[in-house]
């Protein structure tokens, strides 16, 4: 095809410029304000249905803002409807009795500050495991008096259940030895199914004797370690026995509820009894308003008989449980039971236990533990909403008993916070007094410090309580008991003490945990102790010159662990540090665990990790600042480079960084070009050019190279720049069909078609090289783009063509419509020289033929839309920035505009709204060309 000439319009750029500037028009705000509602007129339209009837209409106004939203529906949304059709008084019945139930419920429930039993469940099955051999009595149900007619009366089938209740002792049973926990805990897993499946089939009674029957398993203390386990297995029996709802019993079933609880009461076995109507207490609101009431002091009085205190805790603590469900309200139900197990205390010294102990060879210590989450149970539902004089009331009574430890402990744990610091001296002068044989007294030290870490105890005992707990703490001999106690108390030394207190508690901790290696076993407690220090230190100045921190993190000796605590350090760093430093002590540690979370990075590490890791040392970057040690600054960034090379992303900031050091250099020093900052600025660039290779991304290296080359430009430094912008040059030819998108493949061409748009409005400005001919940069670009492969299906590559005669174009006029400061641009170099606009033609010329050619490829049926599209793209990029007074240029557009239309596959409101813009732009008088070219351009339709 024949070359076309191209004849780029004149512009001027200050006029147009103006032409586009908003309008300002005086506004009359009067009673206008933007956000005043406003006023809607609201029309209503009535429609007569009968035959024969004719419409009326009637508007009515309305000051009130209405919603445009509510006025839709008009109160004839779906479930407005279904409402409407049903009966009003039966609704209107059930939702008021729903009403007051759910009043009547709500006021006899515990909040959700109340924490639950099962928020328990799992640490108590966790905590108290066992390797001794168990065993279990099961149930094996006999098949008597399960046969019965669809036509049995209802009297009938009561009396049968109750023979069969009577037969409740008759069942065989099997008894299963040698189990170990997990067998157990599979075989009671084995009765509750058992249970549900009797209760969904209608077997009450079988599900009865399995409650019987797991209930006497709380009898059996032979395993005696494992007890609290077996008490959490076996009440959840229970509550899948008591897991019906109230509306299930009528009245008719009221008789029969009566009868069971007679027939239970007759239950031989005390516990069993005790347990089952324990269980289904709740019932008894069926059979009298004071049923409940009347029950709860009977059981509380019937566990007096149970002969062995921890079983009867237990019980205690489920009656508890219970009656926080169904009463909470009844407070002196719970007291009772825990006075009465305070009367029992000298039992657990008995001889009776004491020979079980010898003979199951269990040491008081560990038996006394067992008792933790009965009377921890049962004290957190006496103090839940008490007032603190009961606290007051219960400090007495264990002072009465001698200060035992394990009911000081529970008493500090039930009560709140705030009325156990208010007393911590109180408290410490108890601990004291406590026997140690039973219950070490670095437990209760640990158990007082978790309130002092929830509220704070007077000003005036804060370092007097500190040296009491840390003179016991100290002492222990034991690794794990000391490091669980000091993690607490480091809480309690960072709220309320300085930088000497803390580095004298990290200073033991170091010594305790040090030798024979015993931090190894602790790095969840001194990962906690880190997070304490830094939530409650934000002055990283002063904890990074705390002599013991460093050496403190030397403890973490397991990589992934010590990752960790670095990530922890730098993402508190990252939240708090507002100002940015170049403190040296902060610094130098900050390098040293940003270079441990860097060296972490292997092959096996993920992306995400990666992604984090890089993040947390870029935020770190970020916010170092020597100010106009400009010098300094770069030899950080040298620094930085060297310990992070295995991570791109840093890399990329470190780069990012280094050019905007050079663009504030060069801001700083304006109009004091000195030597000394034009080789600075010179190593700038070098630090880039030297970097920039290392990268893997491709589209990094690209757009780094040009905003490096774009720097350098700034900063006069012209050879550097058109060294960045040959390396970009000659790097795209490198680029792949397909990249990585944060995991996804995805197509390069898109991106690569912003980095040329990008590209090329910066080799507007950029001079040419004396040595390298005239568009050295554009002609080596537009060579890359000829020989690069494109798509078959992609019309990218037109597109940057167009993009490359609007660049062209641009570097025609007299005046470019940007420059760069002290830096001479083509306009000014050439002054527009009639060889170098002939040169820029000829380019033109051959742009304007590759679109051509491309566009005649797309005149096959399937890629008849893409010629469409790019012939209004073709025409939009002439009419922007070609000469239409040229007769063979305009010829070009009204051609490319009925190729646009031909085949009906044209934009109709795209095609109205340009030749609109067209007319209007022929009212400008450098524009009046354009009238006659608005009438070479038809609107076809499309038929």
């Amino acid at each position: 095809m024949a070359a076309f000439p191209w004849h780029a319009r004149s512009r001027n750029y200050t006029s147009e410029f103006e032409s586009c500037r908003l309008e300002a028009v005086p506004v009359e705000f009067g009673d206008y304000h933007p956000l005043k509602p406003i006023t809607v007129t609201e029309s209503k339209t009535k429609k007569m249905g009968r035959k024969g009837s004719t419409s009326s209409t009637s508007s009515s106004s309305s000051s009130s803002m209405i919603d445009p939203l509510s006025s839709v529906l008009d109160g004839t949304d779906p479930l407005s409807l279904f409402a409407a059709t049903a009966d009003p008084v039966t609704t209107a019945a059930n939702t008021d009795s729903t009403r007051k139930k759910r009043d009547k419920d709500d006021s006899l429930a515990v909040g959700s500050d109340f924490e639950p039993w099962s928020s328990k469940r799992g640490e108590i099955l966790a905590r108290y495991t066992t390797t001794e051999k168990l065993s279990i009595n099961l149930y094996m149900s006999s098949e008597k008096g399960k046969a019965t007619t669809p036509g049995s009366a209802v009297s009938e089938k009561v009396r049968t259940r109750l023979e069969e209740l009577d037969d409740l002792e008759e069942g065989s049973q099997k008894e299963l030895l040698n189990l170990t926990q997990q067998d157990y805990m599979n075989r009671i897993e084995d009765l509750n199914q058992s249970l549900k499946d009797a209760w969904a089939s209608d077997q009450k009674v079988k599900a009865l004797k399995i409650v019987i029957q797991c209930s006497k398993l709380l009898s059996d203390t032979t395993v005696i370690q494992f007890y609290p386990s077996k008490f959490v297995l076996i009440t959840d029996i229970l509550d899948t026995f008591d897991n019906f709802t109230p509306e299930s019993v009528n009245d008719t079933a009221k008789e029969t509820c009566l009868n069971w609880f007679f027939k239970i009461a007759s239950i031989r076995e005390l516990i069993p009894r005790f347990y089952v109507e324990a269980a289904i207490l709740k019932c008894n609101k069926f059979l009298s308003k004071t049923g409940i009431s009347e029950c709860l002091p009977r059981l509380t009085a019937m566990i007096r008989g149970i002969g062995d205190p921890l079983v009867a805790v237990y019980a205690r603590a489920y009656l508890c449980r219970v009656g926080m469900e169904v009463a909470p309200h009844r407070k002196e139900s719970l007291n009772k039971n825990f006075f009465d197990f305070l009367l029992t205390f000298k039992q657990m010294h008995g001889d009776t236990v004491q020979n079980q102990l010898v003979v199951q060879c269990v040491e008081i210590p560990l038996y006394l533990t067992l008792y933790s989450p009965a009377i921890d149970w049962i004290l957190q539902c006496i103090a839940y909403r008490a007032p603190e004089i009961l606290l007051t009331e219960m400090m007495e009574r264990c002072k009465k008993l001698g200060n035992n430890a394990l009911l000081l402990n529970s008493v500090m744990s039930a009560f709140r916070a705030e009325f156990i610091a208010a007393r911590s001296m109180d408290f410490i002068g108890m601990i004291k007094e406590c026997d140690e044989s039973g219950f070490p007294k670095h437990l209760l030290f640990r158990s007082l410090g978790l309130n002092l870490a929830m509220a704070d105890p007077p000003e005036c005992d804060r370092l007097q309580i500190l040296n009491e707990a840390w003179k016991v703490i100290t002492k222990l001999k034991n690794p794990q008991d000391y490091i669980n106690c000091a993690e607490v108390w480091v809480e309690y030394t960072c709220r309320h003490f300085t930088k000497r207190e803390v580095n004298t508690v990290l200073a033991d901790v170091i010594k305790h945990m040090t030798p024979d290696r015993a931090f190894e076993d602790a790095y969840p407690q001194l990962q906690s102790i880190i997070q304490k220090i830094i939530t409650y230190f934000h002055d990283f100045s002063v904890l990074f010159s705390a002599e013991k921190f460093l050496p403190f993190l030397d403890m973490f000796q397991k990589e992934s662990v010590r990752v960790e605590v670095c990530k922890c350090i730098m993402e508190a760093f990252i939240k708090h540090q507002q100002d940015a430093t170049k403190d040296p002590v902060i610094l130098n540690a900050l390098l040293h665990v940003c270079k441990t979370m860097h060296d972490s990075v292997n092959a096996l590490t993920l992306e995400d990790e990666k992604r984090m890791l890089a993040s947390l040392i870029n935020g770190f970057i970020k916010m170092v600042s020597f100010g106009r040690d400009f010098e300094q600054q770069l030899s950080f960034y040298v620094e930085a480079r060297s310990m992070f090379c295995n991570l791109e992303p840093v890399l990329v900031q470190l780069v990012h960084s280094v050019n905007q050091l050079a663009m504030e250099t060069r801001k700083v020093m304006k109009g004091n070009h000195s030597r000394k900052t034009a080789a600075f600025v010179r190593a700038c660039v070098a630090f880039c050019f030297i970097t920039i290779p290392s990268l893997t991304s491709i589209f990094a290296r690209l757009n780094l190279y040009l905003n490096s080359g774009q720097v350098a430009l700034a900063n006069q430094c012209l050879s550097q720049a058109d060294a960045f912008f040959k390396a970009a040059v000659s790097l795209v030819p490198e680029v792949p069909k397909m990249i990585n998108i944060d995991g996804k493949m995805r197509p390069s061409e898109p991106f690569l078609l912003e980095f040329f748009c990008n590209f090329f409005s910066t080799l507007l400005i950029v001079p040419d090289h004396p040595e390298q001919g005239v568009l050295f940069l554009v002609r080596g670009l537009l060579n890359v783009i000829q020989d690069y492969t494109w798509e078959d299906n992609s019309d990218d590559k037109v597109r940057i063509y167009a993009n490359v005669l609007h660049l062209l174009s641009a570097m025609t006029q007299e005046t470019y419509i940007y420059h760069i400061d002290k830096v001479d641009s083509n306009d000014t170099l050439y002054g527009g020289d009639s060889k170098f606009l002939i040169e820029i033609n000829k380019l033109c010329e051959t742009v304007v033929a590759q679109i051509l050619d491309h566009l005649k490829t797309l005149g096959q049926e399937e890629t008849l839309k893409r010629q469409s599209q790019l012939a209004l793209y073709f025409f939009n990029s002439i009419l922007a920035h070609g000469d239409l007074r040229n007769n063979k240029l305009n010829q070009l557009s009204v051609n490319l505009w009925n190729l646009a239309q031909k085949h009906g596959f044209a934009d109709t409101k795209t095609m109205v709204k340009t030749l609109e813009y067209i007319k209007r732009q022929s009212k400008q008088p450098e524009m009046s060309h354009f009238t006659e070219l608005a009438l070479r351009l038809p609107l076809q339709s499309r038929t």
